[in-house]
Order: structure tokens, then C-alpha cells, then sequence
């Protein structure tokens, strides 16, 4: 039975990609490719959030279905950015990022309350708040709020660099 908690965490994630996609609106293609030094291009951070291209972030969250205690090898620091995704409009990925979501959002949704409590190990988490061994749940949170909104923190300060 699909539990409550999956709705809110799927409602969380749906205002995030809302705010992501209002922090967009209006980006040009020149500013969208524009790093400032040492950082991530706005494209490269969308990138980020689409997470591996042609999989995205769900095979990191259904082995917690598939396997008991599963361990799952996060590439944090991997902006995911191929020569395909350079040659993608901004605004395209500006929709995939979105569909990203709305899949991890749908995914959110049909799980009940047992699922969302299983436990992977995640080796990358260990310093995390979230520890090693995350629930589906927390990990879920973590992606759909935490990361979301560390990245929309993020586009913001390039863009007031990027800014003339």
C-alpha cells in the first residue's frame, strides 16, 4: 500500500524542480555554457542533477526494492556533463532535468511504508548526516531536497557571477 510519506516526499520534490525551473527561466544559451573559474557551468550543474545520462538517478534507488542491504557506489562529485550534453539546448535540459524529477517523484509515490524503510550502504554517505546505511526514505529526502536545493543555491551564486 503506498504510503503517505511517498506523496509528501514526491510534493517536496515537485516545488524543488518548480524552483529550479524559475531560477532558469530566461537563461541564454552563451550564459548557460559559461563557467566562472573552477566552477560549474549552469549546464554542467543541470547535468549533475539529470544524473548519469541515459539512466538518471533511479538505479541508485531501486536496489533497495531488489536486494536486501544493498551497496550502491555514488559518483558525487561527477557532473555528468558528456559532449552530448554540450551540444544539448539549455532548455532542454532544463526538461530533462524536470522529467528526472517527476520519475524519482512518480517513483516516490507507489512506495509503501516498509520500502521506504529498507537500507542500502552507501560508502560515500559515511560522513553524511544521513550515514552509510540511508532508508530509502532518507536518501529519497536527500536527493529530492537537499541536493535539489544545494544545486538551486548553486545556479544562483554562478549566475550572480556569470552576471555582467
Amino acid at each position: 500500500m503506498a504510503s503517505p510519506r511517498g506523496k509528501q516526499l514526491a510534493q517536496v520534490i515537485l516545488q524543488k524542480i518548480a524552483n529550479l525551473k524559475d531560477v532558469c527561466n530566461g537563461i541564454d544559451e552563451a550564459t548557460a555554457s559559461r563557467a566562472p573559474s573552477g566552477r560549474w557551468s549552469p549546464k554542467e550543474i543541470l547535468s549533475h542533477l539529470c544524473g548519469p545520462e541515459g539512466t538518471g538517478h533511479l538505479p541508485i534507488l531501486t536496489p533497495f526494492l531488489t536486494a536486501d542491504t544493498p551497496t550502491i557506489d555514488l559518483r558525487t562529485e561527477d557532473p555528468f556533463f558528456t559532449e552530448a550534453r554540450a551540444n544539448t539546448s539549455f532548455a532542454q535540459l532544463v526538461r530533462e532535468c524536470e522529467q528526472e524529477y517527476q520519475g524519482i517523484a512518480r517513483f516516490a509515490t507507489e512506495l509503501s511504508d516498509e520500502q521506504l524503510g529498507r537500507t542500502a550502504y552507501i560508502p560515500k554517505l559515511k560522513d553524511s548526516p544521513l550515514g552509510d546505511h540511508p532508508t530509502l526514505d532518507g536518501l529519497i529526502a536527500a536527493l529530492g531536497e537537499y541536493h535539489l536545493q544545494s544545486h538551486v543555491d548553486h545556479l544562483k551564486e554562478i549566475l550572480a557571477e556569470l552576471a555582467p
